[in-house]
């Protein structure tokens, strides 16, 4: 017999420290997670035999046995599924297959409910500490005469020894010596009611041994996804959705759909009511496990959603797809394009009922998901009349969520365009000074904080015949709207300082000096009538890309091509007055040039930019704030 010892892995090692200690007051978790791998295993054998008849006879037992020993204070899973060799051993049982623990780290200092992380981590063997201070597996695979026996108590190493193949069955069996304040999950009764509420509706049976030797089947055993939808429970909904999504939140709407026609297949499937942490991972794919015949195939089909609904969780059984389906079948299968339409009009039409039915949880969803839910627009411009009807927006003019629908009801009279904003966050677009003539004007911007906002919006390009239009673009134009005579400007900025009786300045001098010196700077300057409280700001032109897009792809490393800027001025601001006098009364002034390279750099500075020049910027500013401070 040889043992080999074996270190974890630095991250798994550390992880073990964090499921015994973090998790600690959720330690029932545990059972969820082994009965949940004991079942895939099974799948998978089931799966491989397909393909190849050896792996599993005729004797072959494709269930789950859970032992409890009150003597020993032992409690041993037993499944018979495709089990492991050595190999699978230091992959499976030394690492950590799906990420690092860094990431689990990080995300369960952002949970509430810590546990509800360990499934989605891939580290549900590991529960197994929080309840066990050694843990003993005994594994022999399927097609294979040797058998071992992983062992460790979670101190950093673990020991891999050969054992008799001969007398190891085919599977594995986990044995867990519980810690003195675990022999609750000794008790029967316990253990009964953790598998119904985890393990009902799983396919393979799960037999609790009784004292007396006896095998007592206590799951049911049967598909959920088959059962008539009246005969589901809410809870058996809960539990279902919890263990294939690897969560403990509830459910916010169940789909249970059973398609006949062209396609027979059924689909569960859950829309969450939490943010899963790996949402916007760079891969987008989406969460759906495919069943052929109620065979587990694959949980990797992005094919069967798009990337824009994967937050749905859930799976799909189909009638018609081959057992021994590959991944590149899966590509190119033109029955999961079908599918695909299909579902995505079910999903859609379902948040389209739920928004009417109850707005309060859609606005709790759409803060959730709505973000990824627009990608969609960008994305599937076919499902544009179907998804725009969904989106939700903060304004500037309601509390809490408006849709485009009341939007287009308030706007007013004589107003053509869908006014919004695009930044980095709420708080930057509320501080813009772009919105200073839409407040004095009671015009309603809608804000549009995602960066996927910057795409969708400007290739959508209208709502029921109304143009959006960014309050940064030049296409926004105001004059035909008059500033709200009741807006008190001495706290609100009402444009042009109307309550001290300013007048425009003429800019038309001014604008040609400033030409002078910014010409080859920007594509323009002009007078405008978006400012109140400010003196310039930067725009895009009529022609050009929103400024905040081409942030976003400078950002990202692409080239978002030349960005061609207007800069527009302030006529009534006290500044751009002053300025305009020095130009007119000292021509070559030296302090006008100064405060015109102010002028400009603070523009930038507005939109988030570095000025030209920081050094010399900071100190023309101290220069003038002192000769500020001495009259």
């Amino acid at each position: 017999m040889t043992t080999q010892t074996h270190s974890f892995q630095a991250e798994t090692a550390r992880l073990l420290n964090l499921v015994a200690t973090a998790l600690y007051s959720e330690r029932e978790v545990f059972l969820r997670e082994l009965i949940s791998n004991a079942s895939d295993a099974c799948d998978k054998r089931r799966f491989l035999a397909q393909q190849q008849a050896d792996l599993l006879d005729a004797d072959a037992s494709l269930k789950i046995l859970i032992a409890a020993n009150r003597d020993a204070g032992t409690l041993a899973i037993t499944d018979g599924g495709i089990g492991m060799d050595h190999d699978d051993l230091m992959a499976n049982l030394g690492t950590i297959a799906k990420s690092g623990t860094a990431d689990f780290a990080a995300a369960m200092a952002e949970s509430k409910d810590a546990s509800s992380l360990i499934g989605q981590f891939g580290v549900g063997f590991y529960s197994a500490f929080m309840v066990a201070d050694r843990v003993t597996v005994d594994t022999r695979k399927a097609g294979t005469e040797n058998a071992f026996r992983w062992e460790s108590t979670g101190d950093g190493s673990f020991t891999i020894t050969d054992i008799d193949g001969a007398e190891t069955p085919i599977g594995t069996t986990i044995v867990l010596h519980l810690k003195g304040d675990a022999h609750e999950f000794l008790e029967a009764y316990r253990l009964q009611a953790l598998v119904r509420l985890y393990a009902d509706h799983m396919t393979f049976p799960v037999s609790l041994l009784s004292e007396d030797g006896e095998a007592e089947q206590i799951n049911e055993a049967q598909a959920l996804w088959l059962r008539p939808k009246a005969e589901i429970t809410d809870e058996q909904h809960k539990a279902f959705y919890n263990h294939v999504a690897g969560t403990f939140d509830e459910p916010w709407e169940t789909l249970h759909l059973n398609l006949e026609g062209q396609l027979e297949y059924t689909a569960l499937l859950y829309l969450p009511t939490q943010r899963p942490f790996d949402l916007f991972q760079p891969e987008r794919r989406c969460q759906i496990k495919l069943f052929v015949r109620r065979v587990f195939i694959t949980d990797d089909a992005p094919e069967l959603l798009p990337a824009y609904l994967r937050f749905v969780q859930g799976l799909i059984d189909s009638q018609d797809l081959p057992l021994n389906i590959s991944r590149e079948m899966l590509q190119n299968a033109p029955q999961l394009q079908v599918m695909n339409r299909q579902l995505t009009k079910r999903v859609l039409s379902t948040l389209a009922k739920r928004k009417k039915d109850d707005p309060e949880g859609y606005d709790q969803f759409w803060e959730a998901f709505g973000a990824v839910l627009k990608e969609g627009l960008y994305e599937d411009r076919d499902r544009g009349e179907d998804i725009l009807p969904l989106v939700r927006f903060k304004s500037t003019t309601q509390d809490g969520l408006t849709d485009l629908d009341g939007y287009l009801g308030r706007m007013k009279e004589g107003q053509t365009q869908i006014f919004y904003a695009t930044g980095e966050s709420e708080a930057s677009i509320l501080a813009s000074p772009h919105l200073e003539g839409f407040r004095d004007r009671g015009l309603e911007v809608l804000i549009a904080a995602d960066a996927v906002d910057a795409f969708w919006i400007p290739t959508t390009g209208a709502y029921d015949g109304k143009f959006f239009v960014s309050i940064t673009h030049g296409a926004a134009d105001l004059s035909a709207f008059a500033a709200d005579a009741g807006v008190d400007a001495e706290t609100d900025g009402t444009y042009g300082k109307a309550d001290t009786g300013a007048e425009a300045t003429d800019p038309g001098e001014l604008i040609a000096w400033l030409k002078t010196r910014f010409d080859q700077d920007v594509a323009d300057i002009r007078p405008t009538d978006r400012l109140a409280d400010s003196p310039a700001c930067f725009v895009a032109s009529e022609n050009s890309m929103d400024m905040q897009l081409s942030k976003i792809l400078k950002a990202s490393g692409q080239d978002a091509g030349a960005v061609q800027r207007v800069l527009e001025i302030n006529p009534r601001h006290p500044l751009v007055a002053s300025l305009a006098t020095e130009i007119s009364s000292a021509p070559g002034s030296t302090r006008a040039e100064q405060v015109a390279d102010l002028l400009f750099d603070m523009a930038l500075v507005v939109e988030g930019e570095a000025p030209r020049n920081p050094g010399t910027f900071a100190k023309s500013l101290a220069q003038v704030l002192d000769g500020a401070l001495k009259g």
